[in-house]
């Protein structure tokens, strides 16, 4: 056993899940995916509906199993053991918590089926109502709380059998937008505290990016790129990850020469300058997609200084901030997105000629 697999809390080894058959004749659910995930580590699964991300978790927990491939939980192999002998727990998005027990019965349901001593119970129990800050509300029914302390109860619930790995699936999706940011803080906090390793789905974005140490992102069964949070976000290999996590602008260009990680790029405006390479890269071909996020762009007064100019499209206000989509040479637009200075008050209006500077090494080749 190599030391890399003594580590890894999950080592998914060249593993597809195919419905049906075979590939010709059913449906490629998970196809030749490879992952190590650390122990101590918050992952997440990142990826629109139908990607793979909720079989591979389905498989990690044994609810279902590989048609190819193999998964090892802390070196040993899961082939054939059952979910309940895996030390796995999984946090659904329906809690299924029991309506007419209290928050304490719920959960101490699961050590009692998994014959713990009296004795043991409610010592766990009173821990990991600490954990999840529900003393308090030991004694009430479950079918008594809201949606956010109905979640607190199905994390203790999974914690209370001190699992090696707990799983979420979508965990956060039921819940409204301000209970959801503080849940995804409240589930840092207990990643932290308990040292377990956290495998999350979700298709959500901004809380991949808020909550994970690394994410993988996941397209038609397919890893196409793990990293942690800012990889993800700063260096997309592929047009789809820059596409999928956040804005961006994705513009025409071809390849001046390359160095290292870094190529001399020429945009189709005329613009030349460094940006970053994917990945394997070595046959990019003359022609590339070339990646800058909004936040990375800004107006400049002097055409001198600018690498970009256009005119004003259109301006959406989202509170915070603005966005500007401006109209470029060759028929392309950008969207170029400042801080709101107060009061919603912005200084450009729509048919007016701007200039457009690119901000230091925030250009990205993409691959296809």
């Amino acid at each position: 056993m190599s030391d890399q697999t003594a580590k890894a809390a999950i080592d998914v080894r060249n593993t597809s899940k195919i419905y049906g058959r075979d590939r010709e004749h059913g449906v490629v659910a998970l196809d030749q995916v490879s992952l190590t995930i650390e122990d101590n580590e918050f992952f997440t699964l990142l990826g629109p509906s139908g990607c793979g991300k909720t079989t591979l978790l389905r498989l990690i927990a044994g609810f279902e199993q590989p048609t190819h491939g193999e998964i090892l939980l802390f070196g040993e192999h899961l082939e054939g053991l059952p979910p309940y002998k895996r030390p796995v727990n999984t946090v659904f998005q329906h809690y299924a918590l029991f309506p007419h027990m209290t928050v304490a019965e719920n959960i101490s349901f699961g050590l009692e089926m998994l014959e713990k001593p009296a004795a043991e119970i409610k010592p766990v129990v009173d821990e990991v109502l600490g954990l999840v800050q529900m003393e308090q509300l030991a004694d009430r029914k479950t079918d008594q709380l809201s949606g956010g302390q109905q979640q607190r109860v199905a994390l203790a619930r999974a914690l209370a059998p001190r699992p090696k790995v707990l799983l979420l699936d979508e965990p956060l999706s039921a819940l409204d937008f301000k209970l959801r940011k503080e849940m995804q803080v409240e589930l840092k906090r207990l990643q932290n505290e308990t040292g377990i390793t956290f495998i999350f789905v979700t298709h959500d974005q901004e809380e991949a990016l808020a909550m994970s140490d690394r994410v993988a992102v996941m397209r038609d069964g397919l890893i196409l790129q793990v990293g942690n949070p800012s990889e993800i976000y700063d260096r997309p290999a592929k047009r789809f990850v820059a596409d999928f996590i956040g804005d961006i602008n994705i513009l025409r260009g071809s390849v001046v020469s390359s160095q290292g990680d870094k190529a001399r790029v020429r945009l189709d405006t005329g613009y030349e300058g460094d940006a970053g390479l994917p990945t394997g890269s070595d046959d990019l071909g003359d022609a590339v997609s070339v990646a800058i996020r909004p936040e990375q762009l800004s107006f400049v007064d002097d055409a001198v200084e600018a690498d970009l100019s256009g005119s004003i499209q259109h301006i959406s206000y989202f509170g915070s901030g603005f966005d500007y989509e401006v109209l470029i040479p060759g028929g392309e637009t950008v969207t170029l997105q400042l801080q709101n200075r107060g009061a919603g008050q912005h200084d450009y209006a729509i048919g007016d000629e701007v200039h457009i500077a690119i901000g230091a090494n925030s250009m990205q080749i993409l691959s296809d």
